[in-house]
């Protein structure tokens, strides 16, 4: 379990922080669907620290949330809803801002639960955005890079960018669901006047991940955290975009305080663009072991993206005024120390 007294992970902490108007956050309450994932926990975190803002942390399991989330239950600042996210919020419910980060977002979910990773992405979009409605709230909407699909070649994905999507697969349950709640999110908008705003996250990994998360990054950590050999499900030539927890729970806030209403933004760092292997191979000098690799089972083997190439254009991001602060080394390394608490 994660020692979120560590000087790695309270830095990343007052590094979330330092975000343009964090200030402005003080005196609001923050609905976080998805509160003990990897990136709800790191920002709940952030918030609670900040101080003076209300969190209602929203999840299916009192237990887990205890567990991830114990140190701010006696806060009078904090509440947890224990709830399902495709059920409606309470009626008397009221929020300035809602992050509905619930969802499915590991290969595994998406192979062995394939039609409740696409209503959990619907029902939860629909009803943040139905609150959102009903008490004028702005609601910050965590996309992701899957809505893009196949590259075409080498193609970076531009917040514009139409890629390939392959629908006759269950893991396009997840890329779909996504795509249609940044249609519900505009919906909402141009009809009912919600104010939106969507960021499309890269691959993220950091110190909150859940050790049952079975993306590749995370398997990689957890074997480097173990002292085993990393294991590599392909020959590693997959090009992708990948963001440390602290990096993108930062972007994520900027966005809501300081991006425009109805607008998509790619949420990346340039400095953590990798290949696959390397990724591993970084894990695997960190912890003084080898790759070694391994074909997926037919299981694992549903789950798995087909993209090769998946860059995120960051050129929109930036030009908010928003800088991602780690390299990937760095980033990988204090995800070891933090977890392995030395």
């Amino acid at each position: 379990m994660i020692n979120k007294k560590h000087p790695l992970y309270t830095e990343d902490i007052r590094n979330v922080l330092s975000v343009k108007g964090i200030e402005r956050l003080q005196g609001k309450r923050i609905i976080v669907t998805g509160a003990t994932g990897l990136l709800g926990v790191h920002l709940i975190d952030a918030l609670m620290t900040l101080g003076d803002v209300g969190i209602i942390a929203v999840g299916r399991n009192r237990e887990r949330a205890a567990e991830r989330l114990g140190e701010h239950f006696s806060s009078p600042l904090f509440s947890f809803l224990e709830q399902d996210v495709m059920l409606p919020f309470p009626e008397d419910i009221t929020a300035d801002y809602i992050i509905p980060l619930a969802s499915n977002t590991h290969p595994l979910a998406y192979s062995q639960y394939p039609a409740e990773t696409m209503l959990i992405n619907l029902k939860g979009a629909e009803h943040a955005l139905e609150l959102a409605r009903r008490c004028g709230a702005t609601v910050l909407y965590p996309s992701t890079v899957e809505i893009y699909g196949n590259a075409r070649g080498n193609d970076v994905f531009t917040e514009d960018y139409t890629g390939m999507l392959n629908l006759a697969t269950s893991r396009a349950g997840y890329s779909e669901s996504k795509r249609s709640c940044e249609a519900l999110c505009q919906s909402y908008g141009a009809e009912y006047g919600v104010n939106v705003k969507i960021v499309r996250l890269s691959r993220v990994f950091g110190p909150t991940m859940l050790m049952s998360d079975s993306k590749a990054s995370s398997q990689f950590i957890k074997k480097a955290l173990e002292g085993e050999d990393i294991v590599l499900k392909s020959e590693g030539r997959q090009f992708f975009s990948y963001t440390y927890t602290a990096d993108a729970v930062a972007a994520m806030l900027h966005i809501m305080l300081n991006g425009t209403d109805g607008t998509a933004y790619n949420i990346a760092n340039d400095n953590c663009n990798v290949h696959l292997r390397d990724f591993a191979g970084l894990c695997a000098e960190l912890c003084g072991r080898k790759v070694v690799f391994d074909l997926p089972s037919e299981s694992e083997r549903k789950g798995f993206s087909v993209a090769m190439n998946a860059i995120l254009d960051t050129e929109r991001l930036r030009n908010s005024g928003f800088t991602p602060m780690y390299t990937m080394r760095d980033a990988v390394a204090r995800t070891i120390h933090i977890l392995k608490n030395d």
